[in-house]
This record gives structure tokens, C-alpha cells and sequence, in this order.
């Protein structure tokens, strides 16, 4: 099961990064995610067996932490040579180290861990300069929102894009 653990997004964050991908939509050939699929993953698990989710499960629901905000931030790129990814930054990913921690003796830390939604898969642009500028031009309004729980999400891909079903939720707590 080819599986992740992530956030989901408030509705008010969803459209903004909706109304992103609109402006950007007519200047990339590529694949927007859906906005049943944005999310933010704080580790990705890969391929793992039906024994490892188990113990996935009884490890992420040890993980105590108070509910936390989330502010979307900024519009950008990986790499400007090779531009494959479109992501949103977001801030103050307080959960991601915890759940690093709790899983570090199964599985690798995420060294360059950044916040950031993906928000589009990009397979040509026309003009790699002018897409740039655009990217670098485009703000952001700051919405922010309450996490109050994490997911254990199964990952299906499928010839139409990925398919996330929830295998877990995680409640934060005061």
C-alpha cells in the first residue's frame, strides 16, 4: 500500500489556491491538482506492508500536541532550471518533526523538509522565463487555518491522477 501522512486544507485555503491555479492555468502544459487532493503531506511512507501500517498506526497516535495554525504563504518552484512541481509554502508546520521522531527507527528523516502544497505537475512551458516572472509576480493572500487533526492517507494512483483515501485520523488535543 503505497501510503502518506498529511494534512488537509481549510475550504478558505482550498480556494485560494484555487483562484492560483486559474492564473496560472493558461501558462503551463501540465496537470493541476484537484481540490479534493490538496493536502499537505508531512512524510511521505512509500510502498509499505499491512504489518508496518499497524505499527504506523499505534506510533502516530502516541503523538501529542496541541491544535496549531497553518498560514499559506508564498507561490514557487523546486528548481527554475528543470520547473516539474508548482507549490503554495505554508508556515509553522509544527507537527512534522513529531511525526518524524516517532517513525525515525522505520523509516528515513525528512532532512530538507519544506511546508508546501502542491499545487501543480508540470509537463512543458512554453516560455520558462516568462512563467518565472509570473510565479515571482504572484502573491498570496495569507489565510490561515486551524489543524486540528493529522491522516495516515492511502495513496492509489490511477491513469487520472492519485486517488487519497483516508486510512487514519489523528485528533490534536489542548
Amino acid at each position: 500500500m503505497r501510503c502518506f501522512i498529511g494534512i488537509d486544507l481549510s475550504m478558505d485555503a482550498i480556494k485560494e489556491i484555487q483562484k492560483i491555479q486559474e492564473k496560472l492555468k493558461p501558462n503551463f502544459n501540465g496537470r493541476l491538482t484537484s481540490g479534493e487532493n490538496l493536502h499537505l503531506t508531512l512524510k511521505f511512507l512509500g510502498e509499505i506492508e499491512s504489518g508496518v501500517i499497524n505499527d504506523v498506526k499505534k506510533r502516530l497516535s502516541s503523538i501529542k500536541h496541541h491544535p496549531f495554525e497553518l498560514t499559506l504563504k508564498d507561490v514557487g518552484v523546486f528548481s527554475q532550471k528543470f520547473i516539474k512541481i508548482i507549490w503554495v509554502k505554508v508556515s509553522n508546520v509544527l507537527l512534522q518533526p513529531l511525526v518524524d521522531n516517532c517513525l525515525n527507527d522505520i523509516f528515513e528523516s525528512e532532512y530538507r523538509f519544506m511546508g508546501h502544497v502542491t499545487i501543480a505537475r508540470v509537463k512543458s512551458l512554453a516560455d520558462k522565463n516568462s512563467f518565472l516572472r509570473l510565479i515571482n509576480e504572484m502573491s498570496v493572500n495569507e489565510i490561515s487555518f486551524m489543524v486540528r487533526d493529522f491522516y495516515l492517507k492511502e495513496s492509489i494512483l490511477t491513469k487520472d491522477g492519485p486517488i487519497y483515501k483516508d486510512i487514519d485520523r489523528y485528533k490534536l488535543s489542548s
